[in-house]
């Protein structure tokens, strides 16, 4: 009997049957499903819309919000200027008296504050690269031509020492040594080229010659006892020359109140004044202090960047920097290359402290006739990444900067030391591309990229 309720209770033979049937239903209903999906080959195929191509400005907006080495810098300068403003606010008794009643009358501490940064910006620019006021008054027979390049001429005057100290620090860098001696180097430099200079009887012409060679002989003698020193004892470069830096300052000290060099004339320490013939000539009359040690600069820094991009010795030089031991592997003499290295830079710095007494910064020796020009150019080789057309333009900045520092602290009454800050908040941003990166949101493939050539010496 079959059962009703049994819905397979069907006929056993006509079960394989209706199986075999559903599998070729689905078969078909498949091959049916691919061949409606399948594209017609004679159809037209829609048209594909080209993707737009960025335009030129988009581009070089791309390009410019990137962390590439243009952009840290001139951001770096934007916060240098923004963190000394708030000091400028910040020591000024008068403008941060006005922020106790902020909530009453803001107007007073904007205004206060707007008025005391934009006039002291404003004389920094002044006395550095140009006097809207002195062009006016040029221009209305009122003053010379004179007035009107005197700010560009205090930067000239004040950047071309620290050009060749500059120089100095970075060729060391370059080749893989850090030379901490270019004050002491550049103090030998200017001892020797002030007592060349006034001990000397030669003709004008050959004076200035002799006198500026004496000045690198000397930074070439300071620098070759580190070198040496280094080449063959193994002394760390650092240490040598921080000492030999105390070395020349109190051998200048001694040597200016001694018998034939101090000035019959004077009781203080002051040496004897350079002759005139052993000055440099001024390149815009006697009126302005720029004088030829700028155009020595310059030719310095073509020097020193084909000295390290053409010559054999500039590639044996980096590949000691890069790696001693496979230079050495290579046949290069470490020991050597090392002593050129730092006779080399003792030259360059020896020939920036000669600038100050040969130029119009000094025209005799005085316990401060070096100033600070050693340890600043560690600032303007840091600043310029060790590249010697970099150092040029970092050592043009801070001359500017000291240029108008001067004329912001007789207009303004801000301080001098203000200055000194402003240079060191540069190179704290420059030195540290991540910062300015992470508050400015600067792309970051091209910071990583950036941070790896720091990473490798810049």
């Amino acid at each position: 009997m079959t059962n009703a309720s049994n819905p397979q209770s069907g006929s056993p033979d006509k079960e394989p049957a209706s199986e075999a049937q559903a599998a070729q239903n689905a078969l078909g209903n498949t091959e049916r499903a691919e061949v409606a999906t399948e594209p017609d080959p004679s159809a037209s195929k829609p048209e594909q819309t080209p993707e737009p191509k960025p335009s030129l400005g988009r581009l070089f907006l791309d390009n410019l919000w990137a962390a590439n080495t243009f952009t840290v810098t001139l951001l770096s300068l934007v916060l240098a200027i923004v963190v000394g403003a708030v000091l400028m606010i910040i020591s000024d008794p008068e403008v941060l008296a006005t922020y106790s009643y902020i909530t009453s009358r803001p107007s007073d501490a904007i205004n206060s504050s707007w008025t005391l940064v934009s006039e002291a910006y404003a004389n920094l620019f002044k006395g550095s690269i140009f006097d809207p006021e002195a062009f006016s008054g040029w221009l209305d027979g009122a003053n010379g031509w004179q007035a009107v390049l005197a700010p560009i001429s205090e930067t000239l005057t004040y950047a071309a020492p620290l050009v060749f100290t500059g120089l100095s620090v970075a060729l060391a860098f370059r080749g893989g040594l850090f030379n901490i001696g270019a004050q002491g180097q550049a103090t030998i430099g200017v001892i020797l080229a002030a007592v060349a200079g006034f001990a000397l009887p030669l003709p004008p012409g050959l004076h200035v010659l002799v006198a500026v060679l004496a000045g690198a002989l000397g930074g070439a003698i300071w620098g070759f006892i580190p070198g040496i020193l280094k080449a063959r004892a193994g002394a760390h470069e650092v240490i040598n020359t921080i000492m030999l830096n105390y070395v020349a300052t109190y051998f200048l000290t001694w040597l200016i109140v001694q018998n034939g060099v101090q000035d019959p004339t004077r009781t203080d320490a002051i040496s004897k004044a350079v002759d005139s013939s052993a000055q440099l000539p001024r390149l815009l009359g006697d009126n302005l202090r720029v004088h030829a040690g700028i155009l020595l600069a310059v030719l310095a820094t073509w020097a020193v960047a084909w000295l390290l991009n053409r010559s054999t010795l500039g590639f044996e030089l980096r590949a000691v920097g890069a790696n001693p031991d496979a230079a050495r592997t290579a046949g290069i003499s470490v020991t050597k290359t090392y002593i050129l290295i730092m006779v080399f830079a003792g030259i360059l710095a020896g020939l920036g402290g000669s600038n100050m007494v040969l130029g119009s910064t000094a025209s005799a020796l005085t316990p401060l006739v070096v100033a600070q020009i050693g340890f600043d150019g560690i600032l303007v080789a840091l600043l310029g990444r060790v590249k010697p057309w970099g150092v040029l333009l970092a050592a043009l900045l801070f001359g500017a900067l000291q240029a108008g520092g001067n004329r912001m602290q007789s207009y303004s009454g801000i301080s001098l030391e203000l200055v000194t800050v402003l240079q060191a908040l540069i190179v704290i941003f420059i030195a540290a591309p991540a910062l300015v990166k992470a508050i400015f949101q600067l792309r970051a493939a091209r910071a990583a990229r950036l941070q790896t050539s720091l990473a490798k010496g810049w």
